[in-house]
């Protein structure tokens, strides 16, 4: 049967499990590295507004956590950023994923000018680098142009299988370290596909009451690039 222990320490990824977003818990690789730098010499920075933008999964809200402990930030909801202008005061201000709907363009642009004016600084979360937001406003295009943007890339050897082995740990299951490196060399470098890997063979493990084996990796790996079984999550 699969081993239930104690799960380690965290990954910097949104995995939608309560994950921890302390310093302490963050793990840095080639994939991160740029952007947990920028984020560990706040307040030496490039620019008054600072963009990381990744894929989902890659560790943005936990970056843009640290940041916000380390900083007193106001967290600045996007629907809402003109309530975030009237609040700020001389606070730095943060928003996570602001491009997962359309950018509310009068508000963000106040909000940088009042950032910039207080002599502040605003750290953006987004999917997308700021010129695929489809900003139509012409003064926050150019503010935007100024920011510093810092991309957080797909994970690398090193950052996926820790992220394979949090989310068995999150099930409380602990797998051999070669099952893990078995699907870092054989899933899509994504978090959605970790996510529904892991869940799968989960399932597979609890049905047939065995433990999670290179063998059953195997069989999973192959429906699902056969498309094959209920992978969705």
């Amino acid at each position: 049967m699969s081993i239930r222990t104690d799960p380690p320490r965290q990954l910097p990824l949104d995995l939608g499990h309560g994950t921890a977003y302390s310093r302490d818990d963050l793990i840095v690789s080639a994939a991160n590295a740029e952007a947990v730098s920028l984020v560990d010499r706040w307040p030496d920075w490039p620019a008054p507004v600072v963009v990381l933008a990744g894929p989902a999964g890659s560790g943005k809200t936990h970056l843009a956590s640290i940041w916000r402990a380390r900083t007193a930030a106001l967290a600045v909801d996007p629907r809402r950023i003109g309530e975030g202008v009237a609040d700020l005061g001389a606070r730095p201000a943060v928003i996570d994923d602001i491009d997962a709907a359309p950018v509310d363009e009068q508000g963000l642009f106040h909000l940088i000018n009042t950032v910039r004016s207080g002599g502040t600084h605003l750290l953006l979360t987004a999917r997308r680098f700021p010129a695929a937001w489809g900003v139509a406003l012409p003064d926050l295009a150019s503010r935007l142009k100024a920011a510093a943007t810092v991309e957080i890339h797909e994970p690398d050897d090193l950052l996926l299988a820790g992220i394979i082995t949090k989310l068995f740990a999150d099930r409380q299951i602990q797998v051999e370290p070669h099952v893990v490196q078995y699907l870092v060399r054989r899933i899509e470098r994504s978090l959605a596909t970790a996510m529904r890997v892991v869940q799968r063979l989960d399932r597979l493990a609890l049905e047939r009451k065995m433990p999670i084996t290179r063998a059953l990796a195997a069989e999973t790996v192959s429906a699902l690039d056969e498309g094959q079984g209920e992978f969705d999550i």
